[in-house]
């Protein structure tokens, strides 16, 4: 099986040898490009008879737009998509909002990356219908590899608006030679550009194990976007035609308005009133006539493409008229004030669309941009927060983006918290780094990312105290983008699959009554399949274990069912015992409808404090986890701290609110396109779901869900929730446990049991019984930790008054030990109860 690089590869060769067949060579000629071949190898397209490069930065000597900028219209940042949106929509394409940067609808990553992501996969696989046939589309994307070079080349981003043009049409509709043309109209009509400055290049694309050809457009060593067709599937003999076909044109917006602007940098042109904020408020001297020199050789310093990077740096050094180091400190400051404005721009976005810091997966690399920008600040003695450069960003691009200005406290209190984090770090820093260099431990590019994953520990904090003991620690240029990478891969929570596969392929899918109605407990049905204790029906009102919900249990012809799963589309009921009925035989099903209705109490009941909590802590909540047992159920959301007792409490009371509400819980089965469109991407917030059509589970005014457990139909079916307990899992993953229903009243009822005999030994009431624990406890810790100290205390507080306090002290001495023995462990059994120990 061929790599996606190889299957490019091929197809690029086959392009290259018969290009009417792949681009829009027709167009082309009309317009009077002609095919060339650059000495990097590409196969190119100009006006020009006397170019003989392919017009990219490295062929054609760097970026070379700043001066006698090509492009007639001078657009700015918000202007660039208000004029590609209205003359596309002119040409039949529908514009369309921007989806989430947090891909929760895709499982395979954690953010979006391109415009195209948006719709993968289930309408790139022709499973689900697009918004509209043709459509454009300013999606925010996230990408991290370029971490270190933000501020550094002058072009490069962590976050970018990608303005997609899109189409996804049977091949009798699809139109290769229109799509082109009007990407072309945009550069001569749109940008102001002559013929004589656009190259296209010839290339090819692959990926998801589909491919197709690619044309690529430049400008002064610009690339401004490229448009891919795709429209096979597989790879050499095996590769097929799709029936759908697709474009999939990505052009950054950010790129357009540089471009056009002709600024110094990317930053300048897409950020202006940050910039100039951030260069107020820091102090910081913008050297106009340095950064003129600069930026047409600042792309040379890109880690990516450079393989002697000290020599990039002396190379552009030598041409600005300077030395390394002195080129480093004049651009310090610069590289600061614009990395500082891009990664909070990035975080703004993500962060607003739920994305939290944390250690692990997407999350981890939203940490790194907090600390790289946090390390800006520190470095040169910035007077910045973070959060209000979001709020500038917010402000700014409120005409394109207005949802960003809904969520500026939360974003401030999440950039507190880190911030707060990264000081605790900086504290610990100077031990741990004394230890080591006491140690004579080598210090090297493993050990720096190393104390970076382990500890959060900056290498710059690092290489500043090793230099106060005379050792000089020389930290990578890529450092960031090789943590990023480290860190690339989500990590989930994996789910136990069944280790034996059953042999039932062939078995068509199992009929769902679960769904048809939740007042059926009894069912017939016909025995398909017997393999050993496991049975297949071709229907089932049992529901098998899936979307954190167990399964159901119950009988077939008074058999005992002792577990269901499913594999595929079919659903497997394992019996206690090997079943007495033969396949092809009608069966008689009964459900456990109590272990049922409970399992539905805690379902809905998940969507409620799943509500409650976001309702309580703020719209940056999103379910990351949930478990729906018999005795309790647990849902784990998305937080940047611990919920404190007195949130606990709130979300517990804004819980039970909603339940005794009495609001209807609405079941709907519809098209994964009806409902995206109708309420939006937060329908996602187990995950991604598969199909073409999914269930739609709603509690007006309160939450929905795409969502395929068993439910109630109204709120107040659910009964009373009690939160048992909340505890951090993981950095930004909280888990809260609690009950619903019956097994609500079967804890208070266990309570009341341990509070009676609490009671008894401390001879006072149930009521009394917190108070007094808390009480001796306290008394108890201080007088053994510092006897004179707490004589002193109790005596001045007139708690205890001559004689009383000696004897108090020798009762404790002489029953204590017993006493907070005895009360640990009740306490200890009410711990584990609640907590399902």
């Amino acid at each position: 099986m061929l790599s996606d690089k190889e299957i490019k590869k091929q197809l690029k060769i086959e392009a290259m040898k018969n290009p009417d067949k792949y681009y829009a060579v027709k167009v082309l000629k009309n317009k009077g490009f002609i095919r060339k071949q650059c000495k990097c190898g590409i196969y190119f397209w100009t006006v020009n008879q006397d170019q003989d490069h392919c017009g990219d930065s490295v062929c054609s000597g760097g970026f070379r737009f700043f001066k006698d900028n090509p492009a007639k219209k001078k657009l700015g940042y918000i202007q660039v998509w208000q004029e590609f949106s209205k003359m596309f929509k002119s040409f039949g394409y529908t514009p369309i909002n921007r989806y989430p940067v947090v891909a929760r609808w895709n499982e395979t990553t954690d953010f979006t990356m391109a415009s195209i992501a948006g719709f993968q996969p289930y309408v790139v696989s022709g499973e689900v219908e697009p918004p509209a046939e043709k459509l454009v589309i300013p999606q925010f994307c996230l990408r991290f590899p370029d971490i270190d070079n933000v501020g550094i080349t002058g072009s490069h981003m962590t976050g970018f608006v990608m303005i997609g043009q899109h189409m996804f049409v049977p091949e009798d509709k699809w139109d290769q030679d229109k799509v082109f043309s009007d990407i072309l109209q945009w550069l001569t009509d749109g940008l102001g550009l002559p013929l004589s400055e656009i190259t296209f290049h010839e290339d090819a694309w692959a990926g998801g194990g589909n491919s197709g050809p690619c044309m690529e457009f430049f400008s002064r060593g610009v690339e401004i976007g490229n448009q891919v067709y795709m429209l096979y599937e597989g790879s050499g003999e095996e590769r097929k035609e799709l029936k759908l076909k697709i474009l999939d044109m990505g052009m950054g917006q950010e790129r357009c308005a540089w471009f056009t602007q002709a600024t110094n940098t990317i930053y300048e042109a897409v950020f202006p009133t940050v910039i100039e904020k951030l260069l107020s408020r820091t102090g910081a001297v913008y050297d106009d006539k340095f950064m003129k020199k600069y930026a047409i050789y600042a792309g040379m310093l890109n880690l990516d493409e450079v393989e002697d990077i000290d020599k990039a740096w002396k190379y552009v050094a030598d041409k600005v008229g300077m030395g390394v180091d002195e080129l480093k400190q004049k651009i310090g400051p610069m590289t600061g004030i614009f990395s500082i404005a891009e990664h909070t721009r990035s975080l703004l976005f993500a962060l607003s669309d739920g994305a939290l810091p944390s250690n692990v997966g997407g999350g981890y690399n939203l940490r790194v941009l907090i600390r790289r920008a946090l390390s800006f600040i520190d470095r040169f003695g910035w007077d910045i927060r973070l959060a209000e450069v979001c709020r500038w960003h917010a402000e700014y691009l409120k005409q394109l983006f207005p949802e960003l200005i809904e969520n500026l406290d939360q974003i401030d209190k999440i950039l507190e918290v880190e911030r707060s984090k990264y000081e605790a770090t900086k504290q610990k820093t100077e031990s741990i780094v004394s230890r080591i260099i006491e140690k004579n431990e080598k210090i090297d590019e493993e050990k720096l990312i190393e104390l970076y994953d382990s500890e959060g520990i900056n290498p710059q904090l690092i290489a500043e105290e090793a230099k106060k003991s005379g050792r000089e620690i020389e930290i990578p240029e890529d450092f960031f983008a090789k943590v990023a990478e480290k860190h690339e891969r989500k990590e989930k929570e994996l789910i136990a699959e069944k280790k034996e596969k059953l042999d039932i392929d062939m078995i068509p899918g199992t009929e769902l009554l679960y769904y048809k109605g939740d007042e059926l407990t009894e069912f017939t049905a016909k025995a398909l399949k017997i393999i050993g204790k496991n049975v297949v029906l071709d229907k089932t009102l049992f529901y098998p274990t899936g979307g954190g919900q167990v399964y159901d249990k119950g009988t077939i012809n008074s058999q005992e069912v002792v577990e269901v799963f499913k594999q595929g589309a079919v659903i497997v009921h394992l019996l206690k015992d090997k079943p007495l009925f033969s396949e092809g035989e009608e069966v008689e099903g009964i459900l456990d409808s109590e272990r049922r209705k409970q399992l539905s109490q805690h379902h809905s009941a998940t969507h409620i404090v799943n509500a409650a909590a976001k309702r309580v802590l703020g719209s940056h909540i999103n379910q990351a986890g949930a478990k729906k047992t018999e005795e309790k159920a647990h849902l784990d959301i998305t937080h940047y701290q611990s919920i404190t007792p007195e949130e606990q409490q709130a979300i517990e009371e804004e819980a039970n609110r909603i339940v005794e509400e009495k609001i209807p819980i609405y079941k709907t089965i519809m098209p994964r396109r009806e409902a995206e469109r109708k309420y939006g991407m937060r329908i996602y917030q187990g995950g991604a779901v598969p199909g073409k059509e999914i269930r739609i589970v709603e509690i007006p005014e309160v939450d929905v869900e795409a969502c395929g457990g068993t439910h109630l139909n109204n709120t107040s079916d659910i009964g009373r929730v009690r939160i048992i307990k909340t505890t951090k899992i993981q950095d930004g993953i909280v888990r809260i446990i609690f009950t619903a229903g019956k097994a609500s009243e079967k804890l208070s009822a266990y309570e009341e049991n341990i509070l009676g005999e609490a009671a008894k030994l401390l001879k006072c009431d149930c009521n009394q019984v917190p108070a007094r624990v808390e009480e001796l406890f306290s008394l108890w810790k201080k007088i053994v930790k510092k006897k004179k100290d707490i004589e002193f205390r109790l005596v001045s507080e007139e708690r205890f008054e001559g004689d009383a306090l000696a004897k108090a002290c020798e009762m404790l001495r002489t029953q204590s030990e017993h006493f907070v023995k005895t009360i640990r462990r009740f306490l200890a059994q009410i711990d584990e109860k609640k907590a399902g120990k």
